[in-house]
């Protein structure tokens, strides 16, 4: 059972390449993106995000006492699962001004890969940089330190880029 739940907290041997393990996490978390919209439903969007963060919070902190770290680099799963909160501004804003969910196509075509892409090099941004009070996060115990700078990360995406696309709706 260990050896399955640490497999998990590496997002299913991701964190275990040795080049970047964090943006492949990361990487991976725009998939699970893509999963959780091609649902069709904001409820089960919202549901699924949830759920992978109440995941992460246990799986990492069982990954952690198993390996014997407190949140090493192999664990990728707090990415995977923070990715698509950096997508909430952006939601939001495409439910009101197009009444309803993105479909995933969305993230790629058009501008979409640029926002997608913006979200994206945002978020490794923020978790690397872990301004305050991201970093102050991981002191938190176990799994909740491990996943909590990584949703926070994901807030400040949301904080810094959601205003440009509401700014550029009223000017249209």
């Amino acid at each position: 059972m260990n050896a399955w739940v640490v497999l998990l907290a590496q997002g299913l041997g991701l964190g275990r390449v040795p080049l970047a393990p964090g943006t492949l996490g990361s990487l991976a978390g725009v998939g699970l993106t893509v999963l959780l919209l091609a649902t069709g439903q904001a409820g089960w969007y919202a549901a699924g995000t949830l759920a992978g963060v109440a995941l992460s919070v246990w799986a990492c902190g069982q990954a952690e006492r198993v390996l014997g770290q407190k949140d090493p680099g192999s664990i990728v799963l707090d990415e995977i699962v923070a990715v698509p909160i950096c997508f909430a501004g952006w939601l939001v804003w495409h439910g009101v001004h197009h009444g309803g969910l993105l479909r995933p196509a969305e993230l790629f075509r058009g501008s979409g890969w640029v926002v997608t892409l913006a979200l994206f090099a945002a978020f490794r941004f923020f978790d690397v940089l872990k301004p305050w009070p991201v970093r102050q996060s991981q002191a938190l115990a176990g799994g909740w330190g491990v996943t909590a700078d990584d949703v926070l990360a994901a807030v400040y995406v949301n904080l810094v880029l959601a205003p440009v696309w509401w700014l550029s709706s009223s000017r249209g």
